[in-house]
This record gives structure tokens, sequence and C-alpha cells, in this order.
């Protein structure tokens, strides 16, 4: 099997209502990337962000309020 060489990004899970989800304590992260590293594959753990509007990877989890109007425009177009 032939090296890829990567980069992996550790990015915590934002937990929100009904996923059935939780974050992996700190710990846990931190030796995985531990571990990671031992194998010599490059790692980074990212900062969390978004936990306060449910987002987890750039995605909204519907707690957050439109504040571009945006379906009120696309109905006027319509």
């Amino acid at each position: 099997m032939a090296e890829v060489p990567c980069k992996i990004n550790l990015i915590p899970f934002n937990p929100f209502p009904d996923s059935g989800f939780t974050r992996s304590p700190r710990e846990t992260v931190r030796r995985f990337s531990a571990i990671l590293s031992a194998a010599g594959v490059v790692t980074t753990t990212r900062k969390t962000r978004g936990d306060d509007i449910d987002a987890a990877c750039g995605q909204l989890a519907g707690q957050v309020r439109d504040r571009t109007r945006r379906a009120q425009r696309l109905a006027r177009v319509a």
C-alpha cells in the first residue's frame, strides 16, 4: 500500500438536542491525537466553536433564527 501524505484535523463534536451523541472528553481526544502522532500522522485538534448556537462542523441544528430573512426574499421572487 502506498503512503499518502495527509494531515488530520480533530474537531470536537458540538452536541445538540436529540442528536444522541456527546463530545469526547478532552483527555480522550488528546490520547487519540498522541496515538496518531506516534504513527507518524500529522494531527491538529481544532478549537471548539459554535457550541453556543448548536453548530457542528458548520452545520446548524435549527435553534438559530434566520436573520437574513432568506425565506421571505425567496417567497417574493416566486
